[in-house]
């Protein structure tokens, strides 16, 4: 996933649940602007129940701006705070200087940092960049120990796509684990595109069809011509948002072959049920299950004969 730079900011404080409710309502919200990126987090670690909602738009906001952040909480939005802000790629500054990440096989480090150099242990380097995904991200970092479970309980992957790749970080982590697979790794944003190429040249990953390579194509869920020629697939995973991940069940149910493994990510733990069902509905069980905080990730298999 990637986010343009924007120049304006509103934020909007309330405790934990009302946030996590307003961003439920952001994803149900089909006439959204697009231009106007929305996240939800804590205000601060010492203070884990007090969240903040924040806007980002390339524009200053317009009273239907307001209005429709207002709307995500209701008829009880809390107050709103207009921020003018000069112009920055966000994403970059957010993850520059970050501390590496030790997750399953994996340390994940930017080049303000060395590698480890240690036996039994992938370096991977992610530089900050205008896509998301170093693995500081309790998600991201539960993607990585959840493929390494996967591998220690015997999955084997021929062919794999990383749904919504952003740096690519997941794709290279499962062709360490399984190197000899067909590897596909899609996105929605164009910018994704060279922020993969390059961080594969920096990882020593190739590119291409072949075993063992990336293929990176720019596609909206799994509309793409490549996705559908290139499976089905034994691994299919997306850690994206659990709207996109409810509406793109189906597809994922038609296109991971039976038995094969869908790895999910970027749902709350509240919002685990209706990903589930949608999940089950297509024809998946749940095989594990990983909780970061407030993130669950999951792992499910493909029932093996589905009606």
């Amino acid at each position: 996933m990637s986010v343009d730079a924007s120049s304006w900011k509103i934020t909007a404080l309330a405790p934990r649940e009302v946030v996590q409710a307003a961003l439920l309502a952001h994803e149900d919200a089909f006439d959204w602007d697009f231009d106007v990126v929305i996240a939800g987090s804590e205000v601060a670690e010492d203070r884990p129940d007090h969240w903040q909602l924040e806007a980002w738009l390339p524009r200053k906001p317009s009273p239907a701006d307001k209005a429709a952040v207002k709307a995500l909480f209701g008829g009880n939005a809390p107050p709103l705070a207009i921020e003018h802000l000069p112009p920055t790629d966000w994403v970059t500054l957010s993850q520059q200087g970050v501390e590496p990440i030790r997750e399953g096989l994996f340390h994940v480090h930017t080049p303000d940092f060395p590698a480890l150099g240690q036996p039994g242990v992938r370096d991977l380097l992610i530089p900050a960049s205008r896509a998301f995904g170093t693995g500081q991200h309790a998600t991201t970092a539960g993607c990585l120990a959840m493929l390494a479970a996967m591998k220690a309980r015997g999955v084997a992957v021929r062919k794999l796509a990383d749904i919504g790749t952003g740096t690519g970080l997941l794709t290279f982590a499962a062709l360490h684990l399984w190197p000899r697979a067909l590897a596909t790794a899609s996105d929605i944003d164009d910018v994704c595109a060279p922020v993969v190429i390059e961080n594969a040249a920096m990882n020593c990953i190739p590119l291409g069809g072949g075993p063992g390579a990336v293929t990176m194509v720019i596609a909206a869920g799994m509309d793409h011509a490549l996705l559908a020629a290139r499976g089905p697939y034994d691994l299919l995973i997306a850690n994206i948002l659990a709207g996109p991940l409810v509406e793109l069940a189906p597809d994922f149910g038609a296109t991971v072959t039976p038995g094969g493994s869908l790895l999910l990510a970027g749902l709350l733990t509240t919002q685990e049920r209706a990903v589930r069902r949608a999940c089950t509905r297509a024809g998946f069980r749940l095989a594990g299950r990983i909780v970061r905080g407030d993130w669950s990730i999951l792992w499910l298999r493909k029932r093996r004969s589905y009606t």
